[in-house]
């Protein structure tokens, strides 16, 4: 073990030692001369002798003191050094993000080139699963769920919440069954996203075709997806109609891929959420990261 002396001390030492004067260590410290003068003293006190020569109004270092400056000048500045290492890992290095599949594929990844631009420095690794995954555990830096942003302990964001809609191939449009009216899916495959274990409300055809005002259409039959972005390919492939997130089909909709037969729109009651451990933001590449993400969200909302 070191034997080391108050820490504190040995700056006001370092930096009076430096200076020869107790004023002007002060000003470097940020505190009184009063201060730095009681510090030398509990550090002379600790070593068992005199560091400083006190005269009227100068001071000079012993020979003991002399002898050990620069010593602990060197371990300052290699205590510096080693700080400043930290924060440059902290702003650069390695960032892992876990986020909901649709999230990641269709919002996260055609935006991350500008987040590169702006702090080339930092590697983003993305985790794209609906499972929970442990902070610590995990290697998790950050998190995008989707949920009713309920997280205890944990710093939470709203990212933005999610409407959905029915959108279909163009080509469905028109042809032998042209879905022209809400009715005429009865003539048309019906694409499922199975959610798996995910214990939220979710707005599916039963409760589509509910508020369309829908009675005669079997919204039990048609091929499950366990993988929203499956539904919106077959969609896109006309072997179906596909309930989902306007955020996972707006590219398809701008590129004309897809589009939205019926201005039907169901609001979901879950979001997406932005969500760390509260002391990870003292990290510079993860608050970089949070305010880039909520900032990309937020200008979509105007």
């Amino acid at each position: 073990m070191r034997r080391l002396p108050p820490l504190n001390s040995l700056r006001a030492f370092e930096a009076a030692a430096r200076w020869l004067s107790f004023t002007k260590a002060a000003e470097e410290l940020h505190v009184t001369p009063a201060a730095v003068s009681q510090q030398v003293r509990q550090l002379e006190e600790y070593l068992g002798l005199a560091l400083f020569r006190r005269m009227t109004r100068a001071v000079q270092l012993t020979e003991e003191a002399k002898t050990v400056l620069p010593l602990v000048s060197e371990g300052f500045d290699r205590l510096a050094e080693a700080v400043d290492r930290l924060a440059r890992e902290e702003e650069s290095g390695l960032l892992t993000v876990s986020s909901a599949p649709t999230f990641a594929i269709k919002w996260l990844l055609q935006r991350l080139p500008d987040f590169a631009d702006k702090y080339p420095a930092i590697d983003v690794r993305l985790d794209a699963s609906l499972d929970t995954r442990d902070f610590a555990r995990d290697g998790i830096d950050v998190s995008i769920r989707l949920g009713m942003g309920d997280y205890p302990g944990l710093h939470v964001a709203r990212v933005f919440g999610e409407e959905v809609s029915l959108v279909c191939s163009p080509k469905l449009l028109q042809g032998d069954k042209p879905l022209s009216v809400p009715a005429d899916l009865k003539k048309h495959r019906l694409l499922h996203v199975d959610w798996g274990d995910f214990n939220m409300p979710l707005p599916d055809w039963r409760s589509w075709t509910k508020a369309a005002g829908l009675e005669d259409i079997d919204v039990e039959h048609g091929p499950r997806f366990t993988v929203e972005n499956m539904a919106i390919e077959a969609a896109v492939n006309g072997n179906g109609v596909a309930l989902v997130s306007h955020h996972a089909v707006e590219e398809e909709i701008k590129a004309g891929l897809l589009v939205r037969p019926f201005d039907l729109v169901l609001q979901a009651e879950f979001s997406y959420w932005l969500v760390c451990p509260r002391e990870y933001l003292r990290r510079a590449k993860v608050r970089a990261f949070c305010d880039w993400l909520l900032k990309e969200a937020d200008s979509e909302k105007r």
